[in-house]
């Protein structure tokens, strides 16, 4: 028995014998759609999960540059305020011992660390309050007196310069605003 063309993909011999019968392609593209969904489905579900553990990562690196950074830019602050309370034989004995209290402390590394994972306005902020601690250095390494009227002017712009650094890095992190600053 003879097909045509245009039936010749519906028909299908059966079993050796010359009698054609009718074939129902319907399960089997229908088996070939769920699979394809169900890959679909499982690629898109993994994918989401991957991005959720990637999210989770970054905010996690994020929190532990910004406590090394913010505790690196204390440690500094109080390695130079007690050279700077110290006796010192000449003022570049001082200047010397307060700029190497400086770099002692690790704020080079810490700061470095913030440039690569901060976003932008965390950066900028973090970067002021490097600033505004160098600034506090040079002028204890000059002479300036702890107390004075000089250094609480300095002191007063490292506090608001810290201050904006942790609300921003808080902000970030999705932590609200502490309020006693």
């Amino acid at each position: 028995m003879a097909t045509t063309a245009a039936g010749a993909g519906r028909w299908c011999r059966s079993g050796g014998s010359d009698s054609m019968r009718r074939m129902d392609w319907m399960p089997l593209l229908s088996t070939l759609a769920g699979a394809a969904i169900g890959i679909a489905a499982t690629l898109i579900a993994d994918r989401n999960r991957w991005r959720r553990e990637e999210a989770r990562y970054a905010l996690e690196l994020r929190r532990v540059v910004y406590t090394e950074y913010a505790s690196a830019l204390k440690e500094a602050g109080e390695e130079i305020r007690a050279v700077a309370l110290g006796d010192h034989r000449s003022g570049s004995a001082r200047d010397a011992a307060v700029r190497e209290a400086f770099r002692g402390t690790g704020l080079y590394t810490a700061s470095e660390r913030l440039w690569l994972v901060g976003p932008p306005l965390v950066v900028a902020a973090g970067n002021e309050a490097f600033h505004s601690l160098r600034r506090l250095r040079d002028a204890y390494a000059r002479g300036v007196a702890v107390g004075s009227a000089e250094d609480q002017a300095f002191i007063r712009q490292r506090r608001t310069a810290m201050a904006e650094m942790r609300r921003l890095m808080r902000e970030d992190l999705g932590i609200g605003p502490l309020g006693i600053e």
